[in-house]
């Protein structure tokens, strides 16, 4: 396995389950974002942005500007996590998955680009 795939399918197990939990709006999703200001139906919005931007992740190993965008998108929208998070004054460890997806993203980008 490649490292860009490898980053790929480590980013994907952590949006895949939470991108499902927000789009199904699961009693914790809905505490998260009441806790965060956000409505639920945006919530869910942000969920079928992590499963598409998981997605797009994928078809970039094959595809390589979805990968690109893909990467990009998902990086913005993480940003606005760690925002949401640091405004919401949550405790670091809650913004560890936003954290460490982001890097994976990065991660990704690096080695694709790098052909590793």
């Amino acid at each position: 396995m490649h490292a860009d795939s490898l980053f790929v399918v480590l980013a994907a197990l952590i949006l895949v389950p939470l991108g499902i939990a927000k789009l199904l709006a699961v009693p914790d999703m809905r505490r998260r974002a009441a806790h965060h200001g956000i409505a639920v139906d945006r919530y869910r919005l942000i969920g079928l942005a992590e499963l598409a931007g998981a997605a797009g992740l994928a078809v970039g190993l094959r595809v390589g500007v979805i990968g690109y965008l893909a990467a990009t998108g998902l990086l913005l929208l993480l940003a606005g996590a760690l925002v949401a998070h640091r405004r919401s004054g949550d405790a670091p460890i809650r913004t560890a998955p936003a954290v460490l997806t982001a890097l994976l993203v990065v991660g990704f980008l690096i080695t694709f680009a790098s052909g590793v």
